[in-house]
């Protein structure tokens, strides 16, 4: 059973440099990482796309985007918190004054 490789971000730019800096050949460079060359080309236009937004400026919104979610994922986990600690509360209170619930 073959399991499917997975490159990181950095390898991929090796990958690409390669190509695009040094005019190796696609069909080389699937050859000697023993990758399909449509991923490889596959990368680059993911490349390019990518490129698109970073000169657009829309990578700086995204950053902005995901700052507020982390901000609010944490507000969220601390309301779980104090919801937790109150409903802990209400309960032990129950118990105290009606007995067993």
């Amino acid at each position: 059973m073959n399991t499917r490789r997975r490159f990181t971000a950095e390898q991929k730019v090796r990958i690409l440099r390669e190509h695009l800096d040094n005019q190796v050949k696609i069909s080389e460079l699937a050859e000697k990482y023993k990758i399909h060359p449509s991923v490889i080309r596959k990368w680059k236009k993911e490349l390019f796309e990518g490129a698109l937004d970073i000169f657009s400026g829309k990578h700086k919104n995204n950053r902005a985007k995901n700052s507020k979610e982390a901000d609010l994922e944490k507000k969220v986990a601390s309301m779980q918190e104090v919801i937790t600690e109150i409903t802990t509360e209400n309960l032990q209170l129950r118990k105290k004054y009606f007995g067993a619930i």
